[in-house]
């Protein structure tokens, strides 16, 4: 049985990965700071290691035995974490790693600091001698919710670029086939979901689904975002305001074709995600 190590395991995007692995046959190890924490969440089937991406022996020891990595972090430590794992397996047994980054990452978009990280993660990875797919998701139907705050459903921009939402699950579906893909070796592919929509359109259509009690979804233009955050010195809605002024610029980027090709069409529409929401 191969074993994959899912760094990221907890996460939005990394635990419907792990469940998906162990369900396709894999043998799956989640590094992880507290192990008491990832059993409670993961239970029996999994192999919960301690270690730290950022803690060059333990992520050694966790990557031991491995037949592949899955990275799925974002964050301060995407780049260190991709950095830390193309090293440590151009000098071991992994045969396979895949790495989450995003469908606006290019060259053009350099400027924005997420972007340059995950260039420099990519560069890292290539660079490794170690086969590798690179997955360049669009926007996950997983992150809607988090658009509804103290009950009011905001959007900061206009936003008016339409996107190929994907589910989670169809994302660790084809993540889960990367690893047993011999052509998706050295790839870079982009992951759209099968239908377009604004975020406003999305969002609406989560509210009349998940939150009846929500009339209206309220669209911030970003300089008044901008505005609130520095008069109110909330440094979350700042970060939030940057982010989504980039997203408003960059749109959506990449043609899906080559990634339907080798690991399958995400098919889960938005309706269909929201009714299995219950």
């Amino acid at each position: 049985m191969k074993r994959v190590l899912v760094i990221g395991a907890t996460g939005l995007l990394g635990r419907p990965v792990a469940t998906q692995l162990r369900r396709d046959g894999y043998a799956v190890r989640l590094l992880a700071r507290n192990l008491e924490t990832v059993r409670a969440e993961f239970g029996e089937g999994f192999e919960p290691i301690a270690g730290d991406v950022t803690d060059i022996s333990s992520l050694e020891e966790a990557m031991k035995g491995c037949d592949g990595v899955h990275i799925s972090v974002g964050g301060q430590v995407d780049q260190v974490s991709a950095e830390n794992v193309a090293q440590l397996a151009a000098a071991g047994d992994v045969q396979r790693i895949t790495y989450l980054s995003g469908a606006t990452v290019a060259e053009e978009n350099r400027w924005f600091p997420m972007v340059a990280q995950k260039l420099a993660a990519e560069t890292a990875l290539v660079a490794s001698g170690t086969d590798y797919t690179i997955l360049c998701p669009t926007w996950p139907m997983e992150q809607l919710p988090r658009f509804v705050i103290d009950g009011k459903a905001t959007i900061i921009g206009e936003q008016a670029t339409p996107l190929h939402w994907f589910a989670a699950s169809d994302l660790a579906r084809m993540v889960s086939a990367a690893h047993s893909t011999k052509h998706a070796a050295g790839k870079r592919l982009f992951v759209h979901g099968p239908e377009a929509l604004t975020m406003k359109q999305a969002l609406e259509r989560y509210c009349a689904s998940a939150r009846p009690e929500i009339e209206s979804v309220d669209v911030t233009p970003i300089e008044v975002a901008r505005s609130a955050a520095e008069s109110s010195n909330n440094p979350v809605l700042a970060f939030m305001t940057e982010m989504m002024s980039y997203f408003d610029k960059a749109g959506e980027l990449g043609d899906p074709t080559e990634a339907n090709e080798l690991l399958g069409a995400p098919t889960t529409t938005l309706d269909e995600w929201l009714a299995d929401r219950g």
